[in-house]
């Protein structure tokens, strides 16, 4: 997409998909050329693109809905920024300004704690127009790569140690101006031994040049981005600080060289508020900045677990490689102990592999040849050899980690809020500021100068919104990053809000509540019948079928290490089972219809059978001639974990309804197994969208679980779309949340960790806003009539300071949060 301005008005360039034709083409035309403020649409079928003339701003929004609700598509992007020099709430909300003006672009969230920025615009919006716009709001910026997450640790760590010297350099000049200044007041005896030793004036000037140096130094930064944004209109933290701690120097440095300008009531110095607030907010944005290098520990911690070199079979010799020189397709081997380090399928060797870092679960998994590897997963004991099927960004861990980068750079619905505040909240302050100093001088008892000058740089200090800003995203990564851990990922940010207020979790019964595959749950022979033997003949007869059913017979009896006899004859009984010679005897497999054909009595296994008829499950029965030698039944089975999740589900209020293509009768059976509040059974694939949409009509807010391609519409529809991660592709796509193992717990996890993490995002708000409009009138010095007390500018950046402090301390402790 492009933008460009003549005479006449603007022209706009976007791409446009879903043409076919001359027909659509003039569609295309008359949608756009309807559109208020557009003079003129012109349409290229062979490029796919619609040129737009039209006079003032471009209404690409309004193009774009009406292109789309007309049948075709506008292709979108999404660019991720670095962004540097933010420093509170309000910078965020700048930078949003200034991406937002950029034509083209749809949607703008910056992250404060991240220091990004992602944007969503139409396809062909250049990264350069987004970096110059955002330069020109005063914050250099740069295209984020996918090797940028790897050096976020050490970038993080650059910005600690540059602050952490800037600190001591502050901390060690300010202190004996500290001690001069201060020493004075607090030890009347002390203020004697200056004013003797080296002569008030002496002290003054002693005071002058350590300052000096101060805000020459580390307290630069403050001067040379806080005051440029001031003069553009858009004051931020640094603007604060700058004007704050300037007021205080300049009055100092008249009182100390040109007295004469001042009442003498008035003469006073206030260096240490200058050079103090310096080196504490320093102090503060160094405790900041080691706090927020652990909330992205979950990300470091993912991208750690793949080795940085694979052992590959090449021309018959291993040779260790680079990881990033590793080709799909090519034969890795792996030996005890060691990280997988890409995705593949086992080709030989057999071995148990510890998945916990990447799906949550802490039990090995057994790996043979045909299964699938994860990527930074441990081998345990044996050696495998694999075959490479996804390397670099392809692999399951790039994907986690992009997931959880995009959840934490995300924004919820209630920091629009918190957005909205921050705009004018620095603008209000240096007005608040400006208001105190005047009414301090107009009704201030004497010096009212001094009284002035210290209560408008108090609240000019205390007000800054970094908390404010901080509050939201910290939470969000550290929560998101708890999730991941355990296996939950929030494909996007909202959904944890969305979460929340979930009162009814919708499930898809196979491959969610059941492990989506047939098998064998039941056998029992007679009794004078050999169990292995009639087993192995059951299974040689239906090794001759395709059916689900059969394979998982046969894959019952190879596991247990049985030899099949040959069958002969293999005949199959339509809607009845199938029969076949074993042996020189006559054996039939099948429902209890067939039985009743061949007269064969089933008496012996009538107890039995409506047991298993009240679980859900089909008794079938196996009869050598006309005598039955056992019942057998074959159901996909419920996962170990189904009960005790849906069990965890009701101990937080939610209901559970299970959504299934069975039959009423075997839907109930298991829906009382499980203590499943509500079934909705025999609904086709395309009927789940329609069920989901009733349920939300009578209970609200409901989450949908589902795996297979066909509950991609229904994960879509709901207002949080849980995949199961074992499941397709499509599925985990049209999904809010994923779980990447196939443990229905991992919703019970998703649903705590949200209210978990909303919780604390209040938290840091009550504490951010709070202490703002608590502490703002303290500092103007509205409680020095009624006899209470004046905040230095001193202790008012050490609150400001703490703040911050606080609200990250406050999101780390989501890393202990509990996941039931």
């Amino acid at each position: 997409m492009t933008t460009s301005t003549s005479d006449n008005g603007s022209r706009l360039t976007l791409g446009v998909e879903g043409m076919t034709c001359a027909s659509c083409v003039s569609r295309v035309e008359k949608i756009i050329a309807k559109v208020p403020g557009v003079r003129q649409a012109r349409v290229n079928l062979a490029t796919q693109k619609a040129t737009v003339d039209f006079d003032g701003a471009p209404p690409v929004q309004e193009i774009i809905q009406a292109v789309e609700k007309g049948g075709y598509h506008v292709p979108s992007q999404e660019v991720v920024l670095d962004v540097q020099d933010m420093t509170c709430a309000s910078c965020v909300g700048r930078v949003e300004k200034a991406l937002l003006k950029v034509p083209g672009v749809q949607a703008a969230t910056v992250n404060l704690a991240t220091g990004k920025a992602h944007v969503q615009s139409l396809q062909g919006v250049a990264a350069g127009a987004l970096i110059e716009a955002v330069g020109k709001a005063g914050y250099p910026a740069r295209q984020a790569s996918a090797a940028a997450a790897n050096d976020q640790a050490e970038r993080a760590q650059q910005t600690y140690d540059t602050i952490r010297k800037r600190f001591w350099l502050a901390a060690a000049l300010a202190l004996p101006v500290f001690i001069l200044e201060m020493g004075g007041h607090m030890v009347p005896a002390f203020h004697h031994w200056v004013g003797e030793a080296i002569g008030t004036r002496n002290s003054w000037l002693l005071q002058f040049v350590l300052t000096s140096l101060v805000l020459l130094f580390p307290g630069r930064e403050f001067y040379t981005k806080g005051i440029p944004v001031l003069l553009r209109g858009a004051p931020d933290m640094n603007s604060l600080v700058a004007v704050g701690t300037l007021a205080a120097y300049l009055f100092s440095i008249v009182t100390t060289f040109f007295p004469q300008w001042l009442p003498q009531a008035s003469q006073h110095v206030y260096y240490e508020a200058a050079a103090v607030i310096v080196a504490l907010i320093l102090l503060g944005r160094l405790m900041e900045a080691r706090a927020k290098g652990r909330t992205s520990e979950a990300i470091q911690r993912l991208l750690s677990l793949q080795p940085p070199t694979a052992r590959v079979r090449r021309n018959g010799q291993e040779v260790e490689v680079p990881l990033e020189e590793l080709q799909t397709g090519e034969h890795v081997v792996v030996r005890p102990g060691e990280r997988i380090p890409v995705d593949g399928q086992v080709v030989s060797g057999q071995s148990y592999v510890d998945e916990s870092m990447v799906t949550g679960e802490s039990v090995p998994v057994s790996k043979a040849a045909g299964d699938s590897l994860i990527g930074g997963t441990v081998n345990q004991k044996g050696s495998l050899e694999f075959d490479a099927t996804a390397v670099g960004q392809d692999t399951v861990l790039a994907h986690i980690v992009s997931m959880v980068e995009q959840a934490q750079g995300s924004k919820l619905p209630i920091q629009a809020i918190v957005d909205k505040i921050t705009l004018w909240f620095v603008p209000a302050v240096m007005g608040l500021a400006v208001l105190t100093a005047i009414v301090w001088l107009i009704f201030g008892p004497s010096p009212a100068l001094s009284f002035a000058l210290v209560n408008a740089v108090a609240v000019l200090i205390i007000a800054c919104p970094c908390a404010m800003g901080l509050a939201t995203p910290t939470s969000i990564m550290v929560g998101t990053g708890r999730a991941a851990q355990a296996g939950v990922l929030f494909r996007k940010g909202d959904s944890l809000q969305a979460l929340r207020d979930v009162k009814v979790v919708a499930v898809d019964k196979t491959g969610t509540l059941t492990k989506g595959s047939p098998e064998l749950t039941d056998f029992i022979s007679a009794q004078e019948e050999d169990e292995s033997a009639v087993l192995a003949a059951i299974a040689s007869l239906e090794n001759h079928s395709e059916h689900p059913i059969a394979q998982a017979i046969v894959t019952a009896a190879r596991g247990k290490g049985l030899e099949l006899p040959q069958a002969e004859q293999f005949e199959s009984l339509t809607g009845l089972g199938v029969a076949a010679r074993i042996g020189g005897e006559q054996w039939h497999v099948g429902a209890d219809r067939l039985m009743a054909q061949l007269g064969a009595d089933l008496s012996a296994f009538a107890q039995q059978a409506e047991s298993l008829a009240q679980e859900g499950k089909t008794p079938m029965y196996a009869a050598r001639g006309n005598k039955v030698v056992a019942l057998l039944a074959v159901a996909d089975p419920i996962k170990d974990t189904t009960p005790q999740a849906i069990e965890e589900l009701h101990a937080r209020g939610i209901k559970v309804v299970m959504i299934t293509g069975d039959n009423r009768h075997t839907a109930q059976a298991i829906a009382r197994r499980l203590n499943i509040d509500e079934v909705v059974a025999e609904v086709m694939p395309e009927g789940k969208v329609k069920a989901v949409e009733s349920l939300r009509q009578a209970h609200q807010h409901l989450a949908y679980v589902g795996d297979g391609i066909n509950d991609a519409p229904a994960l879509a529809v709901a207002d949080v779309g849980i995949a199961i991660g074992t499941g397709t592709d499509i599925a985990i796509e049209a999904a809010d949340v994923v779980l990447m193992s196939g443990d229905m717990r991992g919703v019970v996890t998703a649903i705590s960790l949200s209210h978990a993490t909303l919780r604390n995002i209040r938290q840091n708000l009550f504490w951010a806003f709070a202490y703002n409009v608590a502490l703002i009138p303290v500092a103007a010095g509205a409680l020095y009539p009624f006899g209470g007390p004046l905040l230095s500018p001193v202790f008012a950046a050490g609150a400001m300071a703490l703040s911050s402090v606080f609200v990250v301390t406050n999101a780390l402790r989501l890393r202990r949060a509990s996941l039931r």
